[in-house]
């Protein structure tokens, strides 16, 4: 939307030019002290501002993760879901992850983020009955190269981990063809990933997935920490171009996150009560994410046969359409499975 179709003075109008904000949707992501911050406006003006920028988002879809949490919206309680693959998993996620918004998985090195990434990167290209969205998916690495074997093992592991799919139906899909990978070193090659490649595979119907692996990475690289400001600028303008993406092709978004010490577990409202780390990225970043998951690993093994496993637990955060809850899970050959009764 143009600024000036905004009810504002030209005063406010040239302020928000001049702090390069490109979008309403940045405007109401923005705190109020952020507002005055950058644009150098008073807190009336900041105030009228917010009041004309949040009145255009609701003539003007598509939302926020922000306003949909506020209930400005309409619920996405009965939206369309991407299959875990897991009965257990989806239950706990009633039905998997939900399309047109960001979900963020959370966890430490070696708790099972990427492959549970993977896991749904094969699940997107089975049809809707069996739980998926009949097309392929979008892997954007920031950090480590592409888990290629692994996918590979899941791939031939595939009949094992959906019983529930036909034999025939799993043989005639090419799960390698239909995921794209692409490698973003800095925030200059991920903005064009989202702008340019990730557009134009959404508009082909070649994918119906996107994946960022991890989002952490490069913006605790790039910016040392008196950059706070151009840091959650820049975050915005890449969760912009993630809620766009996703509103625009009903695509579920799934961004893998690092964690962060907490020191002060009173005070820990971003990651399970029960946990001593939290998401990273702050505040900025929480805000524009509509489902919060965090995996953690459990100090109990579990074995099945010839294998074991670390137990794991995946836990909901947040989320407007869930309750805080979790399930137990452990990482097998074929993939991660919910763990029943793993007292």
């Amino acid at each position: 939307m143009n600024w000036d179709q905004l009810e504002l003075s030209p005063r406010i109008i040239a302020a928000v030019r001049r702090a390069k904000l490109q979008s309403v949707r940045e405007v109401v992501c923005l705190s109020s002290l952020d507002l005055q911050t950058l644009t150098g406006l008073s807190l009336s003006d900041v105030q009228q501002l917010l009041t004309a920028a949040a009145t255009a988002c609701r003539r003007h879809p598509p939302v926020t993760a922000l306003q949909l949490q506020r209930g400005e919206y309409p619920s996405i309680e009965s939206g369309l879901r991407l299959s875990v693959g897991c009965p257990v998993l989806d239950q706990l996620l009633r039905g998997g992850l939900p399309a047109g918004v960001i979900t963020e998985l959370s966890g430490e090195s070696g708790a099972g983020k990427t492959q549970l990434a993977l896991q749904l990167c094969l699940s997107v290209q089975y049809p809707a009955e069996h739980g998926g969205l009949n097309s392929g998916a979008l892997y954007i690495c920031t950090e480590d190269s592409f888990p290629i074997k692994r996918l590979q093992q899941l791939i031939r592991e595939q009949p094992s981990l959906r019983s529930d799919v036909p034999p025939s139906l799993i043989s005639s899909l090419h799960f390698s063809n239909n995921i794209y990978i692409e490698h973003t070193a800095d925030l200059g090659s991920l903005q064009v990933c989202l702008s340019r490649r990730a557009p134009l595979l959404l508009a082909q119907g070649l994918v119906r997935l996107l994946v960022v692996d991890s989002v952490a990475a490069l913006f605790r690289s790039e910016f040392q920490a008196d950059d706070w400001l151009e840091r959650n600028r820049q975050l915005l303008t890449f969760s912009s171009a993630l809620h766009r993406l996703g509103q625009e092709f009903t695509t579920p978004v799934l961004c893998i996150n690092q964690v962060t010490d907490v020191f002060n577990q009173s005070d820990n409202s971003l990651g399970p009560s029960s946990s001593s780390v939290s998401p990273a990225l702050g505040l900025a970043w929480a805000n524009q994410v509509m489902v919060r998951l965090i995996l953690r690993r459990l100090r109990e093994t579990v074995t099945r046969g010839d294998q074991s496993s670390i137990l794991r637990r995946l836990e909901v955060v947040f989320a407007p359409h869930l309750p805080r809850d979790g399930r137990d899970a452990a990482v097998w050959r074929e993939g991660i499975r919910g763990v029943l009764n793993s007292d």
